[in-house]
């Protein structure tokens, strides 16, 4: 065992500078170790399996096929993605009605007025897709809650990371889309 110093949390989530200590034989899946306070509890989300010490490599984390899918890790990667996604979708929103309602003035050009009123439209019609856009967020949060994320809809198969990556709120694996906007090309032709 080897003692150091460290962060890590009291039982009431709070972070606490403290003695740790290191178990040297245990390897994670990374190479790192996982380090434990002195009541045994894991430090800053460390754990021997995922290799990880602290905050610096929850930022760094990117989810690998080599893992078990869906992992706590996992999870956790891809609600931070969630979370942050929302909370920037939100802010641009109250940016937007708040550049909306400073913009509320009337034009006495008509070419101006013309112009002001498609802009309006326009940015008016991007957030009503944003607003789409969480309710999936929030769908993929409960489906994290539930243990159903990550998984196809249709198939019940796990959608591929690199999918997940590039849509964290996608609810059909890549195939699965495919025969989708397949049979939507076949009805909309008819």
């Amino acid at each position: 065992m080897e003692f150091g110093w460290g962060q890590m949390k009291n039982k009431n989530g709070n972070k606490v500078i403290g003695a740790i200590k290191r178990s040297n034989g245990i390897k994670g899946v990374n190479g790192g170790t996982g380090a434990k306070g002195l009541n045994g509890s894991h430090v800053n989300g460390s754990h021997p399996g995922n290799g990880a010490v602290a905050g610096a490599d929850k930022k760094n984390y990117r989810p690998t096929e080599k893992e078990p899918f869906m992992n706590e890790r996992q999870r956790d990667y891809f609600r931070e993605r969630l979370l942050s996604w929302r909370e920037d979708i939100l802010k641009e929103a109250k940016e937007t009605l708040q550049h909306l309602q400073d913009e509320n003035q009337n034009h006495p050009d008509l070419a101006d007025r013309a112009s002001s009123e498609t802009d309006r439209a326009i940015e008016l019609r991007a957030r009503d897709r944003q607003r789409k856009v969480i309710n999936k967020i929030d769908a993929a949060l409960a489906r994290i809650e539930d243990g159903t994320y990550g998984y196809c809809e249709e198939t019940g198969e796990p959608i591929a990371l690199k999918r997940l990556e590039a849509r964290p709120i996608a609810t059909l694996s890549v195939e699965a889309q495919e025969r989708h906007e397949r049979r939507e090309r076949v009805y909309r032709d008819d």
